[in-house]
């Protein structure tokens, strides 16, 4: 691999056999200069051009972006992929670098970071949650600055948005945000809900687990056809108030719940409902 140009001291364009690719390392040009050989004991990750313009906006951060932000990124990205035991998709080394970046401007200006999902990404994606718990230790052992926890919440959904092999995973922001639209209409309807309690956690699980699909986007857990003929016909009011939840999650996600998801949302109101007025049993 020869250097054909170098981004910083651990990343540099190089002419590998004719191919071009971005490698990574630290340390990996130290001293190194144009034409220069490197060494591939030092090599930690390989780009190779798939996506030029993907391609060209890594080139640009890795040549931008301070070193050590950059450094701490690909430590957390490492981190992550043997805690998770895949391989990341190269997306996450740009978007994750880029929006770190900004987030440590905004917090060196004192500007207040806020996450209106840290609730549901803490109880739906808690391995992805302490991967980003690890990241907060990271960026203050390596950069001296303390990260809110609704920026971990932001790191946790960048490593969850990057799992390979998830099904709807690249959509995660869209459905956790959706999870919790149908939440907060689940609570209008059968009484506040703790967004740190019991009953939230629950209702969040029943939610995600409803809209889980397999490798072909069909849903995994249909109730039985009979199960929800009974439950339609036994709880009118709690389906009627399901479905009008449904209707409302469809005008702004564009979701058409099936019938059965329906009749589990009517299932978490009356739960929820006897649970905080348990006199009206």
């Amino acid at each position: 691999m020869k250097i054909k140009k170098i981004l910083n001291n651990n990343a540099a364009v190089v002419n590998d056999h004719g191919e071009e690719k971005i490698v990574m390392g630290p340390g990996v040009v130290f001293q190194k200069g144009k034409n220069d050989v490197v060494d591939p004991s030092l090599v930690e990750k390989v780009f190779v051009m798939t996506d030029p313009k993907q391609y060209n906006h890594l080139q640009e951060i890795l040549g931008t972006l301070p070193e050590e932000e950059i450094a701490v990124t690909q430590q957390i990205i490492t981190f992550a992929e043997k805690a998770l035991g895949v391989t990341f998709h190269e997306h996450i080394h740009i978007a994750l670098a880029d929006h770190l970046s900004f987030a440590l401007e905004r917090i060196g200006k004192g500007i207040e970071i806020r996450n209106t999902l840290l609730e549901e990404i803490r109880i739906l994606y808690p391995r992805e949650f302490q991967l980003g718990l690890h990241a907060k230790r990271l960026i203050y052992e390596k950069l001296q600055v303390v990260i809110p926890e609704d920026e971990v919440g932001y790191i946790a959904m960048h490593i969850h948005t990057a799992w390979k092999n998830a099904g709807m995973r690249h959509k995660a922001p869209e459905k956790t945000a959706m999870i919790r639209d149908i939440a907060e209409g689940v609570g209008q309807v059968a009484g506040v809900l703790d967004r740190r309690s019991a009953n939230y956690e629950r209702l969040l699980t029943q939610l995600e687990n409803m809209l889980q699909t397999d490798e072909s986007g069909r849903l995994r857990n249909e109730l039985n056809p009979e199960l929800v003929a009974m439950a339609k016909m036994n709880f009118t009011e709690a389906y009627t108030q399901a479905r009008e939840i449904g209707e409302m999650v469809e005008e702004d996600y564009g979701y058409a719940f099936t019938e059965s998801q329906l009749v589990v949302i009517a299932m978490e109101i009356i739960r929820i409902d006897h649970r905080l007025h348990p006199s009206s049993d």
